[in-house]
């Protein structure tokens, strides 16, 4: 059982969720509506405009009727005045072209107006005097504006009386059920009603949302159709449903220029009682603009019952947040009062913190320095004891090879001497060939370390000559003299007479060496050794 419950939740939850999502956004777009509605209006008046001036240059009767009938249709849920002034002239031409048909739709439009405007009593007179059996395609107007007589007649009589007029009401509502076109909005609406009064009410909120759906740009039958289901979602409890519905229904009366509804008016009493006064003084507050522009009797009065509620809850609401408001300026102004205090202080205190932090930042910037200067000295000795670890261990292997070799030229001369070859004896000992070879690799072994800890050196070297001036060396050759030369300075040797003794060359050979790299860059001599010095090193 608790698993189906929290299986319940899981699935139902999100969808509350997102229904009072969709609620919230229905609510931002009325408003945006209710914002644009004098543009809805402006397009209004253009089109009543255009009809007033056919009406001018209409050329027969006829023609006058039919621009009447439209103004009449534009004017009646509107502005009541003017449909009732062409409904009059609607009347009028009527009896003047002696046309039957004319003048009946005539007087059940003046029993229309009648009856919005709150005038039953009128509305029932033509009504009775009219045959509807002689009516034929003006039957279901009749009937309809019949039903509308008894549903408001039954708002305003003392309860005894009601349920006369309520079964008047569905009798005319069965007789509509069976002359209206069955994919009618009207249709729909009367068929729900006469569901619920067999209590059916999920079959005829399912009959009539369907309906809505295939409606498109019908708004004003949007309206109705979607003011039908919240009063049926009433009925059936669903205030959530009732609240949307309602919000649909008075965005598309208001987008149809309809002035007169109800929908807005109830939806605004809905958020009172859920306590958006906001919103219900905004609402209420429109509905009685449009009802007082459109004179409808009927809407000013339900409206004036509601508003002082509303206004008083409004004002009470403005009041209190006055006085909030005023508590909140008081503590403002203690808060600023503090805040200048403080401020003065933390000016002050900001003032010593700068002048601590510009001798801090001296002190950082020489520590920086002695810091720039210990890693040029750390890596300068990293380097020295590479180098010195390599060439230490090149070292040893070098004599023990150098002992090995001297050895077996001694024991090559000794086997030459024991032989008796005298002459090969002299000759080898006076041969340098032994000499230059291992000079040879002696250079061979040097150039080789050299490389391996210096591996980009004759690059670097060559960078610093410029590109005119680029070393050539020979195939398989990694240095020559003049590189060893500055090898050596690398190194840490300068002597130039322990160079020379290196090198095996004169000391004037190492300064002509020197002078003629000299000649080949733009660096004054300090620099430019000052510089092969750094090869290799992160300060290159």
């Amino acid at each position: 059982m608790k698993r189906f419950i929290v299986l319940l939740l899981w699935f139902i939850f999100p969808a509350l969720v997102i229904a009072q999502q969709n609620y919230d956004s229905l609510l931002h777009v009325l408003d945006e509506t209710i914002d644009n509605c004098p543009l809805y209006a402006a397009q209004k008046e253009n089109t009543l405009i255009k009809l007033k001036s056919g009406l001018t240059k209409s050329t027969n009767e006829s023609q006058q009727y039919d621009i009447y009938k439209q103004l009449y249709d534009e004017y009646r849920s509107y502005k009541s005045d003017s449909a009732f002034n062409y409904a009059v002239l609607k009347l009028k031409l009527a009896e003047k072209l002696n046309n039957t048909r004319k003048l009946n739709e005539s007087q059940l439009d003046m029993a229309l107006i009648w009856c919005l405007s709150g005038m039953y009593k009128e509305s029932l007179d033509i009504l009775q005097n009219i045959n509807p059996y002689v009516l034929t395609d003006l039957k279901i107007k009749y009937f309809d504006i019949y039903k509308s007589v008894m549903g408001y007649m039954c708002d305003v009589v003392v309860d005894q009386e009601k349920k006369k007029y309520n079964n008047l009401m569905d009798a005319f509502r069965d007789s509509l059920v069976r002359l209206n076109d069955p994919k009618s909005s009207g249709y729909f609406i009367d068929k729900a009603y006469i569901l619920v009064n067999q209590n059916k009410q999920d079959q005829a909120l399912k009959q009539l949302i369907a309906h809505f759906q295939t409606l498109e740009k019908e708004k004003r039958n949007k309206a109705y159709v979607a003011y039908t289901i919240s009063a049926l979602y009433k009925r059936t409890g669903n205030k959530k449903q009732e609240k949307y519905w309602l919000a649909v229904s008075a965005i598309n009366d208001l987008q149809s220029i309809n002035k007169e509804y109800l929908s807005l008016r109830l939806l605004a009493h809905i958020l009172y009682e859920d306590g958006d006064i906001n919103r219900s003084y905004k609402y209420i507050k429109h509905s009685l603009e449009d009802a007082l522009f459109c004179n409808s009797r009927n809407c000013t009065i339900g409206i004036s019952r509601m508003i002082p509620i509303i206004d008083k809850a409004y004002q009470a609401q403005i009041k209190y947040r006055q006085r909030q408001l005023l508590k909140l300026l008081i503590c403002i102004s203690f808060l600023s009062l503090f805040l200048l205090i403080a401020v003065f202080v933390v000016y002050r205190q900001m003032r010593k913190l700068a002048f601590a932090r510009k001798e801090l930042s001296n002190a950082n910037d020489e520590l920086n320095l002695i810091n720039t200067r210990l890693k040029e000295v750390n890596l300068s000795l990293q380097e020295s004891n590479t180098i010195k670890e390599e060439y230490i261990g090149r070292y040893v292997d070098q004599c023990s090879l150098y002992i090995e070799k001297l050895d077996n030229y001694r024991r090559l001369l000794n086997k030459t001497a024991a032989a008796g070859k005298m002459d090969d004896l002299l000759r080898t000992i006076k041969s340098k060939q032994f000499i230059e070879d291992e000079l040879k690799a002696f250079y061979d072994n040097f150039d080789n370390i050299f490389i391996q800890l210096f591996p980009t050196f004759v690059k670097d070297f060559t960078t610093l000559l410029g590109d005119d001036n680029y070393i050539q060396l020979k195939p398989g050759q990694l240095l020559n003299t003049e590189l060893r030369v500055y090898a050596l300075m690398r190194l840490g040797i300068t002597d130039v007479v322990k160079m020379s003794g290196f090198l095996r060359c004169s000391v004037s050979t190492i300064y002509n060496y020197r002078h003629k790299i000299k000649d080949k860059t733009f660096f004054s001599r300090e620099a430019f050794e000052e510089k092969v010095m750094k090869i290799g090193t992160s300060f290159y």
